[in-house]
């Protein structure tokens, strides 16, 4: 600790009281966290395990508790939870999910599987489909700020309102009904059980002796509420965040949280840490300049020991691809004035749509790039359907998977169908696909409904047993004839069109 500053040793010594940690960009954060747990476990003898630490990327929970490990080098490590919010939410879950009426093997459904979930729900109610992006949103953003579908119905001001509270309800039986959750419910879910479980409550507030929270201007309301609830009485926590570094309001944050604290917690100490080891004082300068210009919950100044640095430079272009085409072209100068490498040089750009531009424009040049947060390969929806197929080949209890290609390509099994399906498979504690092989299926299917669900049950269990013989490459050919045999090139193909 030795090299921290003043006000950065303040904050990871500072364990008597709640503290909110104002961190400005580049201000060592991280480090003061990552010392903090050190020196709880060190100097306070906190037990690694009851100490929690939260984030809100895996690559920053991964990156947080590798610093640690490097900080406590040969000592006890083990038992640390340091995790985002909603892997947290997911581990209370998983231990606490009977109280909540949840089979063991519940599933978490990502965005795709809950869009077609709200696709059918809106042809059921015959509404256009213009309507589901903005369904989706109103549920994710109902769920965000802790409304209930009853407490939606009852707030609703006209038709359109209601409309949208009874589709939010149906939502939620179909999830309940299929065994699952969505992203939301990952906090949504543990913050009822508290609320409706005291015993439940002391019992995860006996586990965390101490909680770290990072980028706390990102939370919501939710988030908020779990936070509050594990802490308790004793309130023993740290939170750094920075109501000028808040970009996700669009999704639900808020960085008045941060203002709630000083409500919540009249004893909060709150230490700001203003010295910047990232920039120039000439890049704070212009940026504090900027940021004065924003309503502010907390004042506070950037400042650094690095200089003022090289003259800011504002280029004006006549278009988009003007402005690609002069961004690559600066790079080239700069390149061969001061033999750098391309390694050494990042373009950021505010949305994905300007990717394709400044592709076109490197392209052009034929210099080397990697696109950073682009669409994965396996979030593709057409690689996600494959994987489903092979999952639920090798592991037929996956019900998320079953889900997600029993109509993918469309074989008439509709939500009807898949409801009842599931309302019987729950009942009787079996996944979806035990329950296509069931002879009780036919006291709750009709003739038609019941044909096609037992087809595609012995779809599954016929490609199971050839993939259970499969050795080597012998695999690659199964997966191409599986997806001839379901006609998925022409689904594509046709729901494209």
């Amino acid at each position: 600790m030795h090299s921290l500053n003043d006000r950065q040793l303040k904050a990871v010594l500072h364990t008597d009281t709640p503290i909110l940690v104002l961190a400005g960009a580049g201000s060592g954060k991280t480090r003061v966290i990552t010392e903090k747990i050190a020196y709880l476990i060190r100097k306070l003898d906190i037990r690694p395990f009851n100490i929690y630490a939260l984030t809100f990327t895996n690559k920053s929970a991964k990156e947080m508790k590798e610093r640690v490990s490097k900080l406590l080098k040969n000592e006890n490590t083990k038992g640390i939870n340091v995790s985002t919010f909603h892997n947290l939410g997911l581990n209370i879950l998983r231990q606490e999910h009977t109280t909540l009426g949840y089979k063991s093997n519940f599933t978490i459904m990502d965005s795709s599987d809950t869009k077609q979930i709200i696709k059918d729900l809106l042809k059921k109610q015959n509404i256009e489909d213009d309507a589901l992006d903005n369904a989706q949103w109103d549920i994710s953003s109902w769920k965000n700020a802790q409304t209930s579908p009853e407490q939606a119905l009852s707030e609703a001001e006209n038709q359109l309102d209601q409309t949208r509270a009874v589709l939010y309800d149906l939502y939620e039986k179909q999830l309940k009904a299929y065994n699952a959750m969505d992203f939301d419910d990952l906090i949504g879910l543990p913050v009822k059980l508290f609320n409706e479980h005291p015993e439940i409550l002391t019992k995860w507030q006996n586990k965390v002796r101490y909680l770290l929270v990072d980028e706390y201007q990102d939370t919501n309301a939710a988030q908020y509420a779990l936070v509050k609830h594990l802490v308790g009485i004793e309130a023993r926590f740290t939170v750094v965040g920075d109501d000028d570094q808040s970009i996700y309001a669009w999704r639900g944050a808020q960085p008045e949280n941060l203002n709630l604290l000083k409500e919540d917690y009249p004893n909060l100490e709150i230490i700001k840490l203003e010295q910047n080891y990232r920039s120039s004082n000439r890049i704070l300068q212009a940026a504090n300049q900027l940021i004065s210009n924003n309503p502010h919950i907390f004042e506070k100044k950037l400042w650094s020991e690095m200089g003022m640095g090289d003259m800011l430079r504002v280029l004006a272009c006549n278009d988009e691809n003007h402005e690609a085409e002069r961004v690559i072209s600066e790079i080239i100068v700069h390149k061969f004035k001061h033999r750098t490498q391309f390694k050494d040089y990042a373009i950021l750009y505010r949305g994905n749509f300007q990717a394709r531009l400044f592709e076109r424009a490197l392209r052009e040049q034929n210099l080397p790039y990697k696109i950073s947060g682009g669409q994965s390969f396996f979030e593709k929806a057409e690689i996600k359907d494959v994987m489903s197929y092979l999952k639920l080949i090798v592991n037929p209890d996956d019900d998320a998977a079953f889900l997600r290609i029993v109509n993918t390509p469309r074989r008439e099994i509709g939500a009807a169908t898949l409801t009842k399906l599931a309302g019987y498979a729950t009942k009787r504690d079996i996944s979806l696909f035990d329950a296509t092989q069931e002879l009780g299926l036919s006291t709750i299917l009709d003739g038609k409904a019941l044909a096609r669900v037992e087809y595609f049950g012995q779809l599954l269990l016929g490609w199971a047993k050839e993939a259970d013989e499969l050795e080597g490459t012998a695999v690659i050919s199964f997966i191409r004839q599986l997806i001839e045999k379901v006609d998925y090139d022409g689904w594509l193909q046709e729901t494209s069109a």
